[in-house]
């Protein structure tokens, strides 16, 4: 048996599997599309909800301590002037338990987000704390209304409940949703949907440090404005709320000089960190969350396009090109049948790339309406619920209708604060602590949302209606009168018409700019001699002669750094993905070139998308030609027995020693733009996945040129040691025993 080249074999077969998963990274982006929304939530939004509320519910706990939970009340006097009733020592004892224990919950979940301690340890801690306050705080509750009622000289119905109690109720209802939140995320963590950890920003870990810092700042100053204006702490509770959330009711106002001196300082230092608290809120729902949300439904309506295509036989343009027969057979065949078939697989790459961003078109404005919807519809149920929640509680006290609690929410919500209609009952000025920590945030993202839809559904149509009437343009007249009659029908009238024309067009050159357009023209022709150069190429004079740039001419000596920046963006102007690429340091000072462009797009506050010709250019920078059909794949709906590879090889064409050489091409390295391993989807942004890709290219490239340089040195030293002739070692040994 002849093993003589089983080791090549061997060989053979690494190369092909390192080829395979070199190339599943390049191009392959992350797996943000194919995990579901709810995984999402649970390693991201949870512990963001936990981290907020955590902390309020704590809060809420303290303000439950703090005073007692009953009032001597009569109808006669004034609800302020309700004397307190002490509580037994037993329920003071237990409420400082809960609340030690919730204390020492938050600790362990700041220092979880912090990652200082482990989320193996951290979590179970949390979630076993806050279930024992949740517990301890309704079994409290529900005791108190038989016992604390017995044993007392007044009457039943002169006994009220303070204001300590609703907190008390707030917590409990706090402490039993977070903990459930954190039961959710770390069962997520233990059945392996996502890494033992949250999946955060460093700036989102620090929204719950923030909350304390925010809660803190105003509980102390209730201490102090209670002790200044001689308030009940709780109703200044209130009233800090009030002031810091701007909303102003002027039932609470400061009397004295001292208290009016440092309310200012007060309420500016406090509006500034519930700023910060809600900035972050607001980066957590709008923008990280729109990142995944947009991923997975592009993801499904991926799929669903291409099963839909799969089953009506309209498949044809997932298919790779990859003969010139079949191109040369579909352009006849496109000319009878369908002209819009692609004719070559570059063509048939391009229509693909549109296809997916028509996807991700549709994609991002169904996502934008459906975040509309849902903030509209939280808003309203806040709104609603609320207004009945406050009818309930003033009615005995100011004889509310549900018009009142429904006006006064409107007002509070968006920080009107006429303060005709306020509440006066202790529930009513809890359920309004809690209640605008709730609705502020909710107020702040609905306003966000309506700027991406309803404030840009305004703006672009009174252009485009500006644009077919008044100010008409001097071109695309008639796409926008078709479009706005598209959007007006639902799409029944001029249904081809459901992409809105740019509505920045380009202006004519004017005079103003029209030195730039000289000065360009004058550099043109030594900017082409730079494009020839830097690729690498010599360029032919108009004589017939090939140019040498290494001869020094008149007129041709510059500085270097101006030299340098005439090639950089001489180079940064090439990007022709159907031109050779250079090769050595030309390569590399490409790739550095298309770096620094890159790293200028990650500036930009807005997030660029390339056109297909530019993602052509990079992909070639990268090692893929999108006229090569060889890693090109047809797009399924959905990935199956994903969990290992089975690389397959397709033999070519022979090589010019007649071996024929073996190719990799199966279903992980093959890639579509509307597949599951398109660049185009996933979490990352474009600039970001072609700048990390970039940097890939230029370590291996500058590797490969060290590889071949440190050969090149080992031959020389090499060819130096064969060159010595055997004579002259002779003769050098014998001239030594001589002078010996």
């Amino acid at each position: 048996m002849d093993d003589g080249d089983l080791g090549d074999n061997i060989q053979q077969e690494i190369d092909i599997i390192e080829e395979s998963v070199s190339h599943d990274r390049r191009i392959g982006n992350d797996d943000a599309h194919l995990a579901p929304n709810r995984w999402w939530f649970a390693s991201s939004a949870f512990p963001m909800i936990a981290g907020t509320l955590g902390p309020v519910a704590s809060a809420f706990s303290i303000c439950a301590l703090v005073r007692p939970w009953r009032q001597h009340y009569t109808p006669s006097q004034p609800l302020k002037e309700a004397d307190f009733v002490a509580d037994p020592i037993w329920l003071t004892v237990i409420n400082a338990i809960q609340l030690g224990m919730a204390i020492i919950s938050n600790i362990f979940l700041l220092l979880n987000m912090t990652r200082r301690v482990r989320f193996t340890i951290a979590q179970p801690l949390t979630i076993i704390g806050w279930y024992i306050s949740a517990i301890l705080l309704i079994a409290l509750l529900a005791t108190a209304s038989g016992p604390l009622y017995e044993g007392f000289g007044h009457l039943k119905n002169e006994l009220i409940w303070s204001q300590a109690f609703y907190y008390g109720i707030w917590a409990a209802i706090l402490y039993f949703v977070d903990a459930s939140l954190m039961v959710i995320t770390f069962y997520g963590a233990s059945v392996g949907h996502y890494p033992n950890d949250f999946n955060l920003t460093p700036s989102q870990r620090t929204l719950m440090l923030q909350t304390i810092m925010f809660l803190l700042y105003l509980l102390v100053g209730a201490v102090v404005f209670s002790s200044i204006e001689n308030w009940n702490y709780l109703d200044t509770v209130y009233w800090a709320d009030v002031t810091l959330f701007t909303v102003g009711f002027g039932d609470f106002t400061a009397q004295t000089n001292l208290g009016r001196a440092l309310m200012m300082p007060y309420a500016l230092v406090g509006v500034i960190s519930l700023g910060l608290v809600i900035g972050s809120i607001r980066s957590l729902v709008l923008e990280r969350g729109k990142k995944q949300v947009d991923a997975r439904m592009e993801e499904k309506k991926r799929r669903r396009i291409v099963r839909t295509m799969t089953k009506k036989g309209q498949d044809e343009l997932l298919e790779p090109i990859r003969e010139p027969r079949r191109q040369d057979s579909m352009i006849s065949q496109g000319a009878q049948s369908n002209n819009q078939l692609p004719a070559t697989e570059y063509e048939r790459r391009k229509a693909e790339f549109d296809l997916m961003r028509k996807i991700q078109a549709q994609t991002s404005y169904r996502r934008r309406w459906v975040a509309m919807g849902i903030s509209t519809g939280v808003w309203l149920i806040l709104w609603l619920l609320g207004a009945y929640i406050f009818v309930k509680c003033e009615e005995d006290y100011q004889g509310w209708k549900y018009f009142d609690g429904f006006y006064f929410c409107f007002v509070s919500l968006t920080t009107i604060g006429y303060g005709d209609v306020t509440p006066i009952s202790n529930a009513g000025k809890s359920f309004f602590v809690f209640w605008s920590l709730l609705a502020l945030p909710t107020m702040t993202v609905l306003i966000s949302n309506a700027g991406d839809t309803v404030v840009k559904l305004i703006r672009d149509g009174t252009l485009r209606l500006g644009n077919v009437t008044i100010l008409p343009g001097e071109d695309n007249f008639k796409s926008d009168l078709k479009y706005i009659i598209n959007r007006c029908t639902f799409g029944l009238m001029y249904a081809n018409y459901t992409e809105p024309p740019p509505l920045n067009r380009e202006k004519k050159p004017t005079s103003k700019n029209s030195s730039t357009d000289t000065s360009d023209s004058t550099t043109k022709k030594e900017e082409e001699k730079l494009d020839e150069y830097a690729r690498g190429r010599p360029r032919r004079s108009e004589t017939g002669e090939d140019d040498d740039p290494a001869d020094p001419r008149p007129g041709q000596e510059r500085n270097n750094s101006t030299f340098t920046a005439r090639v950089r963006r001489s180079l940064s102007r090439l990007r022709d993905a159907h031109e050779e690429l250079p090769t050595g340091t030309n390569l590399h000072f490409l790739l550095i070139s298309e770096i620094q462009v890159l790293m200028n797009h990650l500036k930009s506050s807005k997030p660029h998308k390339y056109s297909f010709e530019q993602w052509a250019w990079y992909l070639k920078l990268i090692g893929e030609d999108e006229s090569n059909a060889e890693t090109h794949g047809k797009a399924q709906p959905s990935s199956r027995h994903h969990h290992h590879r089975h690389p397959r090889r397709r033999k070519t064409n022979e090589t010019a020693e007649g071996v024929e050489k073996d190719v990799v091409s199966d279903d992980t390295t093959a890639w579509s733009w509307v597949g599951n391993r398109s660049p185009l989807v996933g979490s990352q942004e474009e600039t970001e996945w072609i700048l990390d890709r970039l940097l890939e290219r230029l370590r291996e490239s500058l590797s490969v040129e060290g590889k071949k340089q440190v050969t090149a040195d080992a031959r020389r030293a090499l060819g130096a040691d064969r060159r010595r002739s055997p004579d002259d070692t002779y003769h050098r040994k014998k001239d030594g025993k001589e002078d010996n």
